[in-house]
């Protein structure tokens, strides 16, 4: 795969990524996570590549406002490759919107999942370690190294990862192109990008139903039947309602207190 020598100007609008790649959990909330974050690591590429198309701005920014969750490292690479497909996008019109949302959404799940157990579940382990020795003995030094070994290393990554993904993520594009494989590309990040939402779904919306019927000498837990017709179940039919009333025109702001509402009163009788 070539690799693509960068101009100025593009090493600028990198620079400016990498910086703002460290405000990955910005506003960080439970509707979109680490949207915010994303969206403002990438106003600089969006700046450059739509300066003279104030719609096609707003698309761009639109677009990243969309849930996004992965490790802070893999953050910047798929930072950089959003870079290079957005530039794509306006200037040969070859990758469409749904393209690069799709393309993100599928690179959340894997990349999150390898980066998460490098880091969390290795590298932190091993400089705590390494950290606490020190500090149990009076060493001033425990703490700088901890920062040196687990952070120090991921801002340095990231500062790699956003340039190979802009670098490398142009010339995968074009190979792509003249293969003739982006609908076939296209198609597979969509079905990836849908099943790791779904798996997220499950794994992060939780209804604790605690309803039990009493019947004589006999009980009925209700979540244990619902779950042995549909597994998470109750968490699909959830979201499902959500997004129903989100397309009517309803805020996240008002589902959320919403949702308090009625799992205070649920706890309440005990049903939650």
């Amino acid at each position: 795969m070539e690799k693509r020598l960068l101009d100025n100007a593009e090493k600028k609008v990198l620079k400016s990524m990498f910086i703002r790649s460290h405000l990955t959990f910005l506003s960080f909330n439970m509707t979109k996570m680490e949207a915010n974050g994303f969206t403002t690591t990438m106003q600089p590429a969006i700046e450059e590549v739509y300066k003279d198309d104030p719609e096609g701005k707003k698309e761009a920014y639109s677009r990243h406002q969309n849930f996004f969750n992965t490790h802070a490292v893999p953050f910047s690479f798929i930072a950089g490759l959003s870079y290079a497909m957005e530039k794509e996008h306006k200037e040969k019109n070859s990758v469409d919107g749904k393209t690069i949302e799709s393309i993100k959404a599928a690179l959340m799940g894997p990349t999150a999942g390898m980066f998460d157990s490098l880091f969390f579940n290795c590298l932190r382990i091993i400089a705590a370690g390494v950290a606490i020795g020190l500090c149990s003995q009076g060493n001033f030094l425990g703490v700088p190294i901890f920062i040196l070994l687990y952070g120090v290393t991921q801002s340095v990554l990231k500062y790699f990862c956003v340039k190979f993904g802009y670098i490398y993520g142009t010339s995968f594009i074009d190979q792509v192109f003249s293969s003739g494989l982006m609908p076939a590309l296209r198609k597979s990040a969509s079905i990836l990008g849908v099943m790791m939402v779904g798996a997220m779904t499950a794994g992060i919306v939780n209804v604790p139903l605690n309803w039990t019927i009493h019947m004589g000498q006999t009980s009925v837990v209700v979540a244990d039947v619902l779950n042995s017709i549909f597994p998470g179940i109750l968490s699909i039919i959830l979201v499902l309602f959500l997004m129903s009333l989100i397309k009517k025109g309803r805020r996240p702001v008002q589902l959320i207190v919403g949702i308090f509402a009625i799992a205070f009163i649920g706890a309440f009788i005990g049903i939650f």
